[in-house]
């Protein structure tokens, strides 16, 4: 899979997908991660990317050309068949987006090419949005300085479930979230540890008896932690 990150701070995206899991999920070419600064296609002799706000207010706005001018770069550089206009998702990271879950990170993984644009100052020209944006993203009901962050939890969920990422399918089968559920709790090595012991089940060997246990686990740790997840 390959995501293309329209920012004004590359760096950010750049160092936050040089580590761990995704650090090897790039090298092992399960997926890429182009961050393209949309600044170099700022018209402006300073390269400025924003402006004031028509109708007055706090703050400046990016400006729609260099966005728009990035994003044609982008689609001219696809080479998968299936990247059409009318087919690449462009994802646009604003608190005002439908709340990302595992859902949607799943919708996501099954795209080849996803463009997601990251926002700065006090948001980005309506114009732009309208023109480019396939779905409105957001990560929670709070605010960030920018896109970048919340692009980087994305880009993380969404590899996760890309087949030969985690190494093994069941990685992510008995995560949270999974057929709304929460995980089972997870115990290793000592088998005591503070007057605690790990439960006796999962000494046994009986992998039967194991399965039924975590999955009365899972359904205890729902209804007491998330019980909105099994309405």
């Amino acid at each position: 899979m390959n995501f293309h990150i329209l920012t004004i701070f590359p760096e950010i995206i750049n160092d936050g997908v040089n580590h761990s899991i995704l650090k090897r999920a790039i090298e092992n070419n399960y997926i890429s991660v182009n961050a393209v600064n949309i600044r170099d296609f700022s018209k402006n002799k300073h390269k400025k990317v924003d402006d004031y706000p028509y109708g007055g207010g706090a703050g400046m706005v990016m400006t729609p050309q260099p966005i728009y001018d990035a994003y044609l770069s982008v689609k001219e550089n696809l080479k998968s068949k299936s990247s059409q206009k009318s087919q690449t998702k462009v994802v646009y990271m604003t608190p005002q987006g439908k709340v990302f879950n595992q859902n949607t990170a799943q919708s996501f993984s099954e795209e080849e090419d996803l463009i997601i644009l990251c926002g700065h100052y006090e948001g980005i020209d309506e114009r732009v949005i309208e023109e480019i944006v396939t779905d409105e993203v957001s990560i929670g009901d709070f605010i960030l300085t920018g896109g970048e962050l919340p692009a980087l939890v994305m880009i993380d969920s969404i590899s996760r479930l890309i087949s030969g990422v985690l190494g093994s399918e069941e990685s992510f089968i008995d995560e949270s979230f999974h057929d709304n559920l929460l995980e089972y709790p997870q115990y290793t090595r000592p088998p005591e540890f503070l007057g605690r012991e790990v439960p006796e089940v999962l000494l046994s060997g009986h992998h039967k008896k194991i399965e039924e246990w975590r999955y009365s686990q899972k359904l205890k740790k729902t209804s007491e932690k998330r019980p909105d997840l099994l309405l």
